[in-house]
């Protein structure tokens, strides 16, 4: 087997007047082996479709095979070799880590012993320790041990590191790399573009219920024509005044403005910064702020929907 997810023109409809399409036809694949991102504003659709391949909800029309086999007639088999970390894992306070990781590993018939998946997520000093007690990084990654001590072959994460501290970040992303070296496959879903570009082999960015783009980070960067990004904001005087001109300086590929702040893509800085600031200076347009910096996953995301994957809208 060498696809762990195959969607197929997957539909989902919640009825009403009108009713509501939160899906709307998508396809894709995820091979056996890689981590496979998923990008999207809050009721793009993303976390509906994650829902369907979890078991948690049923398509109303197309498929989606996981691991090679399909929810309606095999959701044991299924189950027994996923895991699944949702965003907010609501645990028993008044449980230990060592007591929660054994009720989670009793819900499978094999898998690796509470004591390996508190290792795998350096949490055994923690053993006796009651849930309430843990920081919100500790919380995270006992939320991941309990999706990794059945062992699965695919494990679902979704936004496993948000609300956490850059240091608590960078021990969950270890341990997903870690599961990932052993041939293992996750989806994850991230508001991080850093977080996707370093764990993510593909990425698919959901915008109203379809996926707009699809390929790995590197290639959906490329995708938008430059190496670049430049980004200045203008003062109130600036009111009115075209930056027209700024799309036929060399080396621009595209220009966006947003109210006071304009965002331009270029392949080469030396080429555009001297012509841009002469043209600010000569059309009398002044100047609050500006930085350059390499072009991401954010700008592509921009480019493709408008806004911020920050947003929320």
């Amino acid at each position: 087997m060498t696809l762990a997810i195959d969607c197929q023109n997957l539909v989902k409809t919640y009825p009403g007047k009108p009713p509501v399409e939160a899906v709307r036809g998508i396809d894709f694949q995820v091979k056996v082996g890689e981590c496979f991102g998923v990008l999207g504003p809050n009721g793009a659709g993303k976390t509906t479709t994650i829902e369907i391949l979890e078991g948690l909800l049923p398509a109303t029309s197309g498929t989606a095979s996981i691991l090679g086999m399909d929810w309606r007639a095999n959701a044991s088999k299924i189950r027994e070799r996923i895991g699944v970390s949702l965003q907010e894992t609501q645990l028993s306070d008044r449980l230990t880590v060592g007591e929660t990781l054994r009720l989670f590993r009793s819900f499978y018939s094999s898998g690796i012993t509470p004591d390996e998946a508190m290792r795998r997520v350096s949490l055994e000093a923690k053993e006796n320790s009651w849930i309430k007690t843990l920081s919100g990084g500790q919380k995270q990654r006992l939320a991941v041990a309990t999706a990794l001590v059945g062992d699965p072959e695919l494990i679902f994460l979704d936004e496993p590191t948000t609300g956490l501290d850059p240091t608590s970040r960078r021990q969950l992303w270890e341990i997903i790399e870690s599961f990932k070296a052993q041939n293992r496959t996750v989806m994850l879903t991230t508001h991080y573009m850093e977080e996707a570009e370093r764990l993510c082999d593909r990425v698919a960015v959901f915008d109203a219920g379809k996926i707009i783009a699809e390929g790995s980070p590197q290639k959906l960067i490329q995708s938008l024509g430059a190496n670049h990004v430049i980004e200045f904001s203008v003062g109130d005087s600036s009111d009115g005044k075209s930056v027209d001109w700024i799309e036929r300086l060399p080396s621009v590929s595209q220009v966006q403005v947003d109210e006071d702040n304009i965002r331009i893509t270029a392949d080469y800085l030396h080429e555009v910064l001297p012509g841009l600031v002469a043209g600010l200076e000569r059309e009398k347009i002044s100047l609050t702020g500006l930085s350059t910096r390499e072009a991401t996953l954010e700008d592509v995301f921009v480019n493709l929907t408008g806004k911020h994957l920050s947003d929320g809208t």
